[in-house]
């Protein structure tokens, strides 16, 4: 009798292994975990929340089983590290939770073959940020939650993320432009109209945004669409500010006004006529594709503001193209 009782006590055993291997395998070809910017844009060292989008995939024939507590600290884990392989301190609250002896609730998930199951973490609140720069991020998930040792850890792919210097603002209350190659703040210089354009589209070819908006005046290009000037003028104080911050983020997402963020294989300045107050500068802008340069005739207006000359409006006339010589 004693014999049969430890028979089936072993064969529970195996299955029980086998059953827990199954449910948690973390094997690539089978379970995928992925993650990503959920909102990407520009980050700040001191600013919103960065947004990371975790995605479980079920690639095997049977369903995937894992625990998620409620407070995923105890559920996702995040490894940031510099390009000089510099881990990034832990967030102190995320230390305080993990030392605290209180009950941790959880649920369990299970993922059927081909679905997924996604959620999103703020990367602050795992990760105490100081220095701007470069880093390289990847999540962990606990199948059995943080506090278990025995289980393995899912690791994901990694992410790239740049942090700016913090926003400084200015007396107008809008952010001032920072130089991400120095971490100083840029000054508008008074500067010529030419020489303004020559400035913004040599910032475009280096792909210098903070150059590039420094001679910009985004509330003015808003306000050419006769609808969004509308909606600017109906708005508060803090509405037009976020309209404005908004069209910086479109345009350097190629979202709208794409003609001017266009990046030129060359450019040449071939008129410029200013007064005391308003300027227009047309530049012959080319852009070289595989078989042919293609050329266009911008003509940019500018008027003076504060003894800086900023650039409010634009138009392009296409001028044909070239042949490319090899």
């Amino acid at each position: 009798m004693k014999s049969k009782i430890q028979f089936w006590a072993f064969i529970l055993l195996v299955l029980t292994s086998f059953s827990y291997l199954h449910a948690f395998e973390a094997n690539p070809g089978k379970v995928e975990f992925n993650i990503r910017f959920f909102d990407r844009r520009i980050y700040y060292v001191e600013s919103d929340p960065i947004f990371v989008q975790i995605t479980i995939t079920n690639n095997s024939p049977s369903p995937y089983r894992f625990k998620l507590a409620d407070d995923r600290a105890f559920s996702v884990d995040f490894d940031i590290r510099s390009m000089s392989n510099r881990p990034l301190p832990q967030a102190d609250t995320l230390t305080r939770k993990r030392t605290q002896n209180s009950q941790v609730f959880f649920r369990e998930i299970a993922i059927e073959s081909g679905e997924s199951f996604s959620f999103v973490e703020d990367l602050r609140n795992y990760i105490s940020f100081a220095q701007p720069g470069s880093f390289r991020v990847r999540a962990r998930v606990y199948p059995e939650l943080f506090r278990s040792s025995e289980v393995p850890v899912i690791e994901s792919n990694y992410l790239s993320l740049n942090l700016r210097p913090a926003v400084i603002y200015g007396p107008d209350g809008l952010p001032r432009d920072i130089d991400v190659t120095t971490g100083a703040v840029l000054v508008r210089q008074a500067l010529p109209p030419d020489e303004v354009v020559t400035y913004m589209l040599t910032a475009r070819q280096y792909s210098q945004w903070e150059r590039f908006f420094l001679y910009l005046d985004p509330e003015a290009m808003l306000r050419r669409d006769a609808l969004q000037s509308r909606r600017y003028n109906a708005e508060n104080e803090e509405g037009r500010r976020r309209m404005v911050a908004a069209y910086r983020l479109d345009l350097q997402n190629s979202v709208i006004d794409g003609d001017i963020v266009m990046i030129p294989t060359s450019f040449e300045v071939q008129r410029t006529v200013y007064n005391n107050n308003e300027g227009t500068v047309i530049v012959l802008q080319k852009y070289r594709h595989h078989n042919y340069t293609e050329l266009r005739q911008y003509t940019y207006f500018l008027e003076k503001r504060d003894n800086h000359w900023m650039i409010v409006n634009y138009i392009v006339q296409g001028m044909g193209s070239e042949s490319n010589s090899y």
